[in-house]
């Protein structure tokens, strides 16, 4: 498990991760940790987390990390290991196969904007047909957080989208999974996601955003969980299908 920040953690994924007999273990390359070998890691599934950083900082002078992170999963995508992406982790992923990050823009000129609070995605393929989507409805309730979009590789399948950013859910082939949105997320979380990012919160969507956040949570967060768990379920059957093929 790849972290970048101490308040985005694995939450959900980690728990049914654990349900499963699962070990995780914990590396901070931002920190200095290395990475391992991905040649070396038989029956692993790569799971990459958020963080306030994008992409394209790495390319700044203190972000060597992050470049190095790239370049490692790019290794790892390439020899076809299993990887799982959230937020910042499915813009890497993305990164890594070939595509591209850039700031999400909206209307007519173009403007900015930073997508966060509970919402929609709707899906763009059909659960029967694509078993990541099993049990799911129409459209699922996520929370989003981030004010960047993802350009898929041509060789992703784009999975869900929401109103403002398109490219929310996709897979590259089996093995590789990235969700810009968050359906890992628990309230214990999403405090400690508020309290890190009060600023963040307030310039995307006002001095009200942090209650609002809450308020929305107690009222929708029991929905966001179930959904979650019916995803993660099948991202992780998936995803240890493939590993144990490794």
């Amino acid at each position: 498990m790849v972290q970048h920040v101490d308040h985005e953690d694995a939450a959900l994924v980690g728990a049914l991760a654990r349900q499963r007999g699962m070990t995780l273990q914990t590396l901070r390359p931002n920190r200095g940790e290395t990475l391992p070998d991905p040649r070396a890691c038989t029956n692993s599934i790569a799971l990459v987390l958020g963080g306030p950083m994008s992409v394209n900082d790495r390319d700044q002078p203190d972000m060597d990390w992050l470049r190095q992170e790239l370049d490692w999963l790019r290794a790892w995508h390439q020899q076809r290991r299993p990887v799982l992406g959230i937020c910042l982790g499915a813009q890497l992923l993305a990164a890594a196969a070939g595509g591209s990050v850039r700031p999400l823009q909206v209307g007519a000129p173009p403007q900015q904007l930073k997508e966060l609070g509970l919402g929609a995605i709707h899906w763009i393929a059909d659960p029967v047909d694509e078993a990541l989507l099993k049990g799911q409805q129409s459209s699922s309730l996520v929370l989003h957080w981030h004010g960047d979009r993802i350009q898929l590789p041509a060789d992703a399948t784009l999975l869900g989208s929401s109103l403002h950013c398109a490219e929310q859910v996709f897979r590259i082939g089996a093995h590789a999974i990235g969700l810009q949105c968050h359906l890992e997320i628990d309230g214990d979380a999403l405090q400690r996601w508020i309290a890190n990012d009060h600023d963040y919160v307030v310039s995307a969507i006002g001095p009200g955003g942090p209650d609002r956040l809450t308020r929305d949570w107690r009222r929708l967060g029991a929905t966001l969980q179930e959904q979650g768990r019916l995803f993660f379920e099948a991202a992780l059957d998936q995803l240890v299908e493939i590993s144990e093929a490794h």
